[in-house]
């Protein structure tokens, strides 16, 4: 479904991202996997069969610097990308009354930030030679329905709106997209009590939980060519439970 596809996919090394690449890889494309945690992204390297379709690097993607020099390098050698999957994200779980101002900088800089500084330069990169491309967003629920922790959903509601914006400004070579997963079993969701998980899940009328596969399966639609005609959208994986 990706043949001859090149995809970028930040937050790569673990939980979705991780799934994200392996799916991609697995459907013919090539990725370019991006992640802050240096050994993390060589143990994904090791793991994925399809070495030679498969390039990793270590960056910050909050830090405009190195996601410039980042796009200087692919611009040299993949200059036929054709995807992006912003998917690296932060959660602390916190209370907004607990959050101190160095904490609420960390989450704005990666989940807001870092979409930003990929996107522009996604899209410059494509519009200039007007070449057609797909960016996957991956927003939450929380961004839909609220959370408990005001400052990440606040930054996933505002991926909603730079999905549109995007999706307006680089029509019509450039389909945005994102994907607003409910609870998923990911090292970044432990930090969640078991009893609130568990309340999440008793207003679900899907009885089956969301797993990293299942927002990967999403993710790989919309930079198929099967959902040419979805842009500005974003798909909710939440079991149905916001329906009452």
């Amino acid at each position: 479904m990706l043949k001859d596809r090149k995809i970028i996919v930040t937050g790569a090394a673990s939980g979705i991202g991780k799934e994200i690449v392996k799916q991609c890889l697995q459907e013919g494309a090539s990725v370019i996997a991006c992640d802050i945690q240096e050994e993390s992204i060589r143990e994904l390297q090791r793991s994925m069969d399809s070495h030679h379709a498969l390039h990793t690097y270590r960056l910050d993607v909050s830090k405009y610097e190195q996601v410039a020099a980042f796009f200087q390098e692919v611009e040299r050698e993949h200059s036929d990308i054709d995807g992006l999957v912003n998917n690296a994200g932060i959660y602390f779980g916190k209370n907004i009354l607990d959050y101190q101002t160095a904490e609420i900088d960390q989450v704005l800089d990666v989940n807001l930030k870092g979409f930003i500084y990929f996107s522009q330069k996604f899209g410059k990169h494509l519009l200039e030679s007007k070449r057609k491309g797909v960016i996957v967003n991956m927003s939450s629920v929380s961004g839909l329905e609220g959370s408990s922790d005001a400052i990440y959903g606040l930054s996933k509601a505002a991926i909603l709106g730079l999905t549109k914006s995007c999706a307006i400004n680089f029509s019509p070579y450039i389909r945005v997209n994102a994907v607003a997963p409910t609870m998923v079993k990911t090292p970044m969701m432990e930090i969640i009590p078991d009893w609130r998980k568990q309340e999440y899940e008793s207003h679900q009328l899907i009885d089956t939980p969301v797993l990293p596969e299942d927002v990967a399966d999403t993710v790989v639609f919309l930079l198929s060519e099967k959902s040419k005609h979805y842009t500005g959208a974003t798909f909710d994986l939440n079991n149905g439970g916001y329906l009452r």
